[in-house]
């Protein structure tokens, strides 16, 4: 009987998701309105709630190490992340070709190297791998945050938006390499290996085959699997087969030592161009909107989660504060790079670099991931890679770049457009002058030209 009890869900943790989901709608609610992303109230509700405990209220304590909240928190990353990739574009990622691939290459390259010194810098005693990985949680874009700012300003089809929206693709994918191989690493060394150069170039190999091969066998066999579901007469067959196909995809890239998310993203990238005719004339939907009803109840379970993971506790010590506003800075100027990597005359440099600031979802999930991977700390004990003191000093770090990329890049563009501004102004005040002077010239050659005949 009591074996039978023990598969029955808890009934604490259907309260427990009912309050994240609420509390996370609310806050997203308030940012919004603050026309602020909705994943900074989500993530900022989670670190109220997981502080209760600071007040005497313990129940929020349970969902932080329930397995049922973090399997849900996980499915919402994978939908993330599969959300990511539809919202990217590889055709328009190739149109702006070398500008965007070198723009990507200098935002992962500075903050990885920035990141990795900060790191060994402010806490030496923690091994390298340590460090590396979190350079790796710098490295990443967070393009929706830079999407919206550009729509919001009637500006998404210019070629800065193109460029930092390309970039941003290549930047996870590039992202998702990097964390492919320090969990190799990571893997290897808790196991008491150590990973040589042949196995991180495979590991590499394999992850940009496993997303080459996915998105040519993807694209061959996804539109036919469609067209057949189209004569389908029952509702949601599309968001069905989506998932499915997300889901088999995560698992494939697990089996073969990869992140569920890099298959996720994947999926996302070969469903992107995908269409699908349902039968009898109903109307054709974008699987985006399908997918939103889904993702507004698994993606925000995730982000709450890693807010209660943030112990406030540990900001009254001047180190980790320290650590956290340096690490903010290293993120912030490693970005800036970008810029400099812009090759093309007339693009705004400075909006570019501004424009790949953002960390967002991307680095929350680089940190979370850090916080399951064990490495040995002795002989007979184990510790994550990402402990709850670095954990809070990358939410912070997240929340930051979040908050200054609108404001600065808002201010980048404006700044250009005035000086454009100022400078057919100027231009149009000098020809003016010129043609008064000149039409004074002629009047003047006039005037002499009729006393000289009336001489």
């Amino acid at each position: 009987m009591e074996a039978a009890n023990s598969h029955h869900l808890d009934p604490t943790v259907l309260l427990g998701v009912a309050v994240m989901l609420v509390v996370a709608k609310i806050a997203g609610e308030f940012f919004e309105r603050l026309k602020q992303p909705a994943v900074l109230g989500e993530l900022i509700a989670g670190i109220i709630l997981g502080n209760l405990i600071l007040f005497g209220f313990t129940p929020a304590e349970t969902l932080k190490t329930d397995g049922t909240i973090a399997a849900l928190a996980e499915l919402g990353v994978i939908i993330l992340l599969f959300e990511v990739g539809l919202e990217s574009d590889l055709q328009e990622m190739a149109e702006v070709g070398w500008s965007s691939l070198l723009v990507a290459v200098a935002g992962v390259l500075a903050p990885f190297f920035l990141g990795w010194l900060v790191s060994a810098y402010f806490i030496p005693e923690q091994p390298r791998l340590v460090h590396i990985f979190i350079g790796a949680t710098l490295c990443a874009t967070s393009v929706g945050i830079t999407a919206r700012v550009f729509k919001d300003l009637g500006r998404l089809g210019t070629r800065e938006a193109r460029i930092i929206l390309g970039a941003a693709v290549i930047d996870d994918v590039l992202g998702l390499l990097i964390l492919a191989i320090v969990a190799g690493a990571i893997k290897a060394a808790a196991t008491g290996g150590v990973l040589s150069l042949w196995a991180i170039a495979l590991i590499a190999l394999k992850s940009v085959l496993f997303l080459v091969g996915a998105i040519a066998i993807g694209h061959f066999l996804m539109p036919r699997v469609l067209r057949g579901a189209g004569k389908l007469e029952s509702r949601g067959v599309l968001l069905t087969l989506a998932i499915s196909f997300c889901f088999a995809l995560s698992w494939a890239a697990v089996k073969v030592g990869l992140a569920a998310i890099v298959g996720a993203f994947a999926a996302g990238l070969i469903l992107d161009e995908v269409h699908y005719r349902p039968k009898g004339g109903r109307s054709e939907r974008k699987l985006e909107d399908l997918l939103q009803p889904v993702s507004t109840v698994f993606v925000p379970i995730f982000f709450v989660l890693m807010g209660m993971k943030v112990d406030l506790r540990l900001f009254a010590r001047w180190d980790i504060l320290g650590f956290a506003a340096v690490l903010t800075i290293a993120a912030i100027i490693g970005k800036q790079v970008c810029g400099l990597a812009v090759l093309e005359r007339g693009v705004n440099r400075v909006a570019v670099g501004l424009g790949m600031i953002p960390r967002g979802e991307v680095g929350l999930i680089f940190a979370g991931i850090g916080t399951t991977l064990m490495l040995p700390a002795n002989s007979i004990a184990s510790e994550p890679v990402i402990n709850s003191a670095t954990f809070g000093a990358v939410v912070i770090m997240v929340i930051i770049t979040t908050l200054v990329t609108p404001l600065s890049l808002k201010w980048s563009l404006g700044r250009k457009e005035g000086n454009q501004g100022g400078n057919k102004k100027g231009s149009a005040q000098g020809r003016h002058t010129r043609e008064t002077a000149r039409a004074r010239d002629g009047f003047r050659g006039q005037s002499g030209s009729e006393s000289r005949r009336d001489g």
